[in-house]
């Protein structure tokens, strides 16, 4: 540790540290533009000039190391005299279009030019001007006039996105930022620089001359796509969502977001959504009330199960859905005397029911610091882009990436190791692994396998190094034909090389609606079965099972067959395949909860008021069963339902117990090597969820158009 004296005051901070951190922990604040906390060091704004005793002249206070007995004053004549000659520097070509700017009101800019600038300009030369970019439909480069070459846009491209798409070219006066060859923006995270933005040269185009941001309300919620389960701050003008940018959270998202996060808020006020409930009659689509509705459900419900038992209903769940939502659902079905309901949607293989909940393994924050880790089947930098930016920072500190998936993967960091194979090929790839390590240890592998080269150049890669270490099952390998066999060579290997084992998991609730048995217990159908037909009434809750089953189209062909087909959504989703459409919350209408890939439980409250006739999805699966005459839907909140979940275990707590997590198979399960058919169902970046598939913008990025093609390919 250094002692440093700051503006009188002794403060110890660690050998190496700057003086801006010596000044964050004393809680002093120095002006600055271009530095940020999690972005490495360029001192090129030079707002942050100090003086400091000894030096002779003002220093940055974000590139001058402390030193024992440095002793630093923030608020000197010299300090504060260097500082508004900086701001003079950085206003001389800096528009005057602040009442017209979107970041007007939260502007670092604006609000340091009322602490340092002059009152008037010594300048009298013509404002020198940028010619506009158009880098996409997300980010909006209309005005880089405005630009005062901070570089946070170009240093978080490069160092937490992984893609250097923004650069700086030209020198003194015509220095200017831009992407090369006039490309556009598509990193997954690329609206993270509207944030770090200073100044309003880079702004929300989805955003761009909507609202002033003092007439936005600001509330907390969590995203309800990925299983990161990034916090938010939802921005709200007249009982609309306007805006969605990162709540700060060390544990989860640190201080980002990915752009489906932050841009799918435009489906919530689209044209698709579902205002009223609506029965389908001779043919045609007719709005009714709330009661007609409900009462035609349950009127069907019960007719159905008379007429052909309780094993033709059937529920299918998305994992997208709220705890609430899932367990009701469940106990809906399971009332009725039905065990067929699975959220497990995009899955090919449906194991035995285990009593605990498949996760990450070890937390999110962990992935930073992680020395070695071993990724099967997953793209993770599209399927989870805030976990693959935390695993390229672990990349940036020296740890080894080793995949095995179809095709070498575009992740933005390097690979040290990859065993390419189609994804029949995959359980035989681990199980060529695992013979390596058992070769380098010397003991006997689980399953027949070839120590080939690449094979034992990525054990020999697992087995060094002493820092921690992980095996990640993503997407693709969940949903594999093979899971099982998949896991349980995972689970060897990450044994032998001292790694935990875990699951990336698909959805913001995968994991909750594992908790709550939102799959079949005791011999009900799993959503494979489902979809091959044989139920005479569905219910679909949050689910699009032509865009998220595994099934495809031929699932809608299979539901067809059904005497009623119920849909809960908040979109006007399924059309040609329901009878019944019933308008349910999206995440902004609703209170809820979800509980993310490391097993933490976040809740969050409705932002906006309801559109039109729309309902709290928990608040009408439990008038449908009261009006079924079902026990225990007597619940009048989120929070009395969560109490009733895994009998109270989740109550007050910040994560599920690890008695209800879980991650292994049974020491008897046999592997199966033995190639299948078919490539796992994978949703692409942005056709995870009905939101985001709804969401314009993000439809039109270069990911969406990609995915597009390939789809339109296939079929």
């Amino acid at each position: 540790m250094v002692e440093i004296e700051l503006d009188g005051q002794k403060v110890e901070v660690l050998e190496g540290s700057m003086v801006m951190h010596a000044a964050e922990k004393a809680g002093t604040y120095i002006p600055h533009f271009c530095y940020h906390k999690k972005l490495s060091i360029a001192a090129n704004c030079r707002m942050c000039l100090v003086d400091i005793e000894k030096a002779p002249k003002p220093m940055p206070a974000c590139a001058t190391p402390v030193t024992q007995g440095m002793i630093v004053r923030t608020k000197s004549d010299k300090a504060i005299k260097a500082q508004q000659s900086v701001m003079e520097f950085l206003l001389i070509n800096h528009p005057l279009d602040c009442p017209i700017c979107d970041q007007g009101g939260e502007c670092q800019l604006q609000d340091l030019a009322v602490g340092y600038g002059g009152s008037a300009s010594r300048y009298q030369e013509e404002k020198r001007v940028v010619v506009h970019k158009d880098v996409g439909p997300l980010i909006s480069m209309e005005e880089m006039s405005r630009c005062i070459h901070c570089t946070r846009c170009v240093r978080f491209g490069q160092e937490v996105a992984g893609v250097m798409e923004l650069g700086m070219i030209h020198r003194g006066e015509h220095s200017e930022i831009t992407t090369m060859l006039a490309d556009t923006v598509d990193s997954e995270l690329s609206g993270n620089m509207i944030d770090i933005c200073p100044v309003g040269a880079l702004t929300s185009k989805p955003f761009r001359y909507s609202a002033r941001t003092w007439e936005l309300s600001r509330r907390k919620s969590v995203s309800p796509h990925d299983s990161t389960g990034a916090n938010l701050i939802v921005q709200v003008k007249n009982n609309k969502v306007m805006r969605v940018v990162p709540f700060e959270n060390d544990d989860v998202n640190e201080c980002w977001i990915a752009d489906r996060d932050r841009f799918s808020y435009e489906a919530l006020n689209g044209d698709e959504r579902l205002t009223q409930p609506m029965l389908k009659q001779g043919g045609e689509w007719k709005t009714v009330d709330w009661q007609t509705a409900l009462e035609y459900v349950a009127n069907g419900l019960k007719q159905i199960k008379a007429d052909h038992g309780a094993a033709a209903i059937g529920a299918l769940v998305s994992p997208h859905s709220t705890l609430e939502e899932l367990h009701l659902a469940g106990a809906l079905v399971r009332g009725l005397g039905s065990d067929n309901i699975d959220h497990r949607l995009r899955h090919a293989e449906f194991d035995d029911v285990t009593p605990t909940a498949r996760w990450l393994g070890t937390s999110i924050a962990a992935l930073s610091t992680l020395q070695r880790v071993l990724v099967v089947g997953s793209n993770l930098r599209k399927d989870h882009p805030l976990m693959a930016q935390r695993v390229r920072q672990a990349a940036r500190k020296g740890c080894a990436v080793n995949v095995v998936d179809a095709d070498r993967p575009d992740w933005a960091m390097p690979v040290a190791n990859a065993l390419l194979c189609s994804p029949g090929q995959w359980p035989q790839a681990l199980a060529d692994l695992a013979a390596a390590i058992a070769e380098e240890k010397g003991i006997a592998a689980p399953a027949p396998g070839n120590a080939s080269g690449p094979a034992r150049a990525m054990a020999q890669s697992l087995l060094s190094g002493n820092g921690t270490k992980a095996v990640l099952l993503g997407n693709g390998a969940a949903h594999h034909a093979r899971a099982t066999s998949l896991l349980a060579l995972a689970q060897w290997i990450g044994e032998q090389v001292g790694a935990s084992v875990g699951y990336l998991t698909e959805a913001a609730n995968t994991v909750g609606a594992q908790l709550v048995g939102a799959q079949p217990k005791s011999g009900g159908k799993n959503a494979a079965q489902m979809l091959s037909g044989g139920l005479k009434a569905a219910i679909l809750l949050h689910a699009e099972p032509a865009f998220d089953s595994a099934a495809g189209l031929s699932a809608n062909a299979a539901l067809r067959q059904a005497d009623m087909v119920v849909t809960l959504s908040p979109f006007k989703a399924n059309l040609d395949i329901s009878d019944v459409l019933l308008p349910i919350s999206p995440f902004t209408e609703t209170p809820g909860t979800l509980v993310n890939a490391e097993g933490r439980i976040q809740g969050f409250h409705a932002v906006v008021r309801p559109l039109g006739e729309t309902r709290p999805g928990w608040k009408v699966l439990r008038v449908l069963g009261n009006m079924l005459g079902l026990p225990e839907f007597d619940f009048e909140s989120t929070q009395d339902v969560v109490a009733r979940v895994v009998q109270g275990a989740l109550v007050g707590q910040s994560h599920a117990p690890s008695r209800l997590l879980g991650n292994g198979v049974g020491a008897e399960c046999a592997i199966d090597l033995t190639p299948s058919d078919g490539v796992p169902a994978v949703a692409a970046i942005y056709q995870l969820d009905a939101i985001v598939r709804r969401a314009p913008s993000l439809q039109l990025t270069a990911d969406a158009r990609r995915a597009a093609g390939a789809s339109g390919a296939a079929a």
